[in-house]
């Protein structure tokens, strides 16, 4: 390893720990990171987007234990080249189809640089009075770009607030929903509790259940079917509903998706909430991926219905151009959040909180401290502006569109469900394709198993993909296709 051949005179290193935030310093070797990263943007395509390391490769290259004198920015920055980026599979590049792309920007890269520059930690609104209002003003535009009926947002009735990630999001609505129904039917039915997705339904709400004190085997995976697209149909619901409560246990959260991971499936929420009313449930709607595209009008029809839902939320870490994390979410009732999320020690109490005349953000997610996300969203809706973001999004389904017209075209392969947003199904012999592709380091793609189906996914909505991108990807899986089959 280099840095380890290298030692700084103790006079030397003194006067950089002296102060380890000196303005100066700082500016030298921010240019010399923000270099680093442009760099490695510019070379991206020579990276194998798959990691190529084995386990264990890293601990084998660094040091056993940390060094007792500091090193120059220069020599750490060799060794990420050398030993940390081998290790690195490229969310950015422009040939990375998996699971779903995070797309990031440079106003959004830029917006963490200033949140992370400023380092508050804004869990009430005096520790940051702007951290907070920029938070809600920029929930309130994205709603409004979003479509979002007024009782989702701060000029209506409802509110909104950045998560970290979807799981959080529907940790907190399902916590809400659970004390909501608790405190109609008595804190002692807990275990009587039962909440309802479909198969396809994010894994992040059974893990909810679990850590909410819900019962497992209260947790319903709906079937849907490929006849369908894979949909989440009220019929379904609703008879599963009626046996639960024929067997004495209680309907109270469903959790509806727009645009499922595995096929992007879109459940139907007004016939959903239709079914959810009658019992009284809660519904709240994940569309950690595709929700982004509802920005533009031509797909704001998967969202019909949404304004009788209680909760909603997206990721914009996901497919709209902000760093990882940053997980958008919506509710009617303010109110039933902080009841169930609040604390008010002594230490937290101030005037501004007590004159229930602004938000404390605190009360609205599991932790306490909380990192300042609103920066970068506000950045990249301010850099780029609607129309050019309606833009991105759409040329991204066009890549999709167009990777799916090159699947119908080779009578080899099978679509296997219908195309909803910037993602295609495709179906092979078998997943060593999958695995031989990936291994090459020129694409990468994922899969998953729908009815018994081995499907491989293509997710198209790196920032950096264009059109000859995805031409690639598919030579990539026919010269790979006519490989395996010359050798069987």
């Amino acid at each position: 390893m280099g840095s380890l051949g290298s030692h700084y005179e103790e006079e030397n290193s003194s006067s950089n720990t002296a102060n380890p935030l000196n303005p100066e310093e700082f500016r030298r070797q921010g240019h010399m990171i923000i270099d680093f990263i442009a760099d490695y943007y510019q070379n991206m395509e020579k990276y194998p987007v798959l990691s190529q390391v084995q386990p264990g490769y890293l601990a084998k290259l660094l040091p056993k234990s940390a060094l007792n004198i500091p090193e120059p920015i220069e020599t750490i920055l060799h060794d990420i080249q050398q030993y940390i980026i081998p290790g690195i599979t490229h969310w950015e590049s422009p040939n990375y189809f998996a699971y779903f792309p995070t797309s990031s920007s440079i106003a959004g890269f830029l917006g963490e640089v200033l949140s992370t520059g400023f380092n508050v930690v804004g869990f009430n609104w005096i520790s940051s009075p702007a951290a907070t209002e920029l938070e809600f003003v920029t929930m309130d535009w994205l709603g409004q770009m979003l479509g979002l009926p007024q009782s989702f947002i701060f000029s209506g009735v409802g509110g909104g607030v950045i998560q970290g990630t979807t799981c959080e999001a529907i940790l907190c609505t399902l916590v809400a929903a659970r004390d909501q129904m608790l405190a109609k039917v008595g804190r002692e039915n807990i275990g009587k509790l039962v909440i309802y997705g479909s198969d396809q339904t994010h894994c992040a709400l059974l893990k909810a259940a679990k850590v909410a004190g819900l019962e497992c085997k209260n947790f319903r995976a709906i079937k849907t079917m490929r006849s369908t697209a894979f949909q989440l149909s009220a019929e379904s619901l609703r008879t599963t509903i009626r046996l639960d409560v024929e067997a004495g246990l209680i309907p109270a959260f469903l959790c509806a998706t727009i645009g499922t991971t595995s096929t992007t499936a879109v459940d139907p929420i007004r016939s959903l909430s239709e079914v959810t009313k009658e019992y009284g449930m809660w519904i709240h709607v994940d569309a950690g991926y595709a929700r982004s595209a509802c920005i533009c009008p031509e797909y704001r029809h998967f969202i019909d219905g949404v304004e009788n839902v209680n909760s909603f939320s997206f990721n914009a870490h996901k497919w709209f151009f902000t760093t990882l994390d940053c997980c958008c979410l919506w509710v009617k009732d303010p109110g039933a959040l902080t009841k169930s999320l609040s604390t008010s020690p002594e230490y937290l109490k101030n005037n501004a909180s007590d004159s229930k005349q602004v938000v404390d953000y605190k009360d609205w997610q599991i932790t306490l401290s909380r990192r300042f996300r609103s920066m970068k969203l506000w950045l990249v809706l301010r850099s780029y502006g609607v129309e050019n973001l309606r833009n991105f999004l759409r040329s991204h389904v066009k890549m999709a569109k167009r990777f799916q017209q090159l699947v119908e075209s080779d009578n080899r392969f099978e679509v296997v469900v219908p195309r909803n947003f910037a993602m295609a199904n495709a179906q092979h012999f078998n997943r060593n394709l999958l695995e031989t592709m990936n291994a090459s380091g020129k694409v990468f793609m994922t899969h998953t198993i729908v009815e018994g189906i081995y499907v491989i996914r293509f997710a198209v909505g790196a920032t950096l993909t264009e059109d000859k991108h995805v031409i690639k990807a598919w030579e990539v899986v026919q010269e790979t296709v006519d490989d395996m089959l010359a050798t069987k």
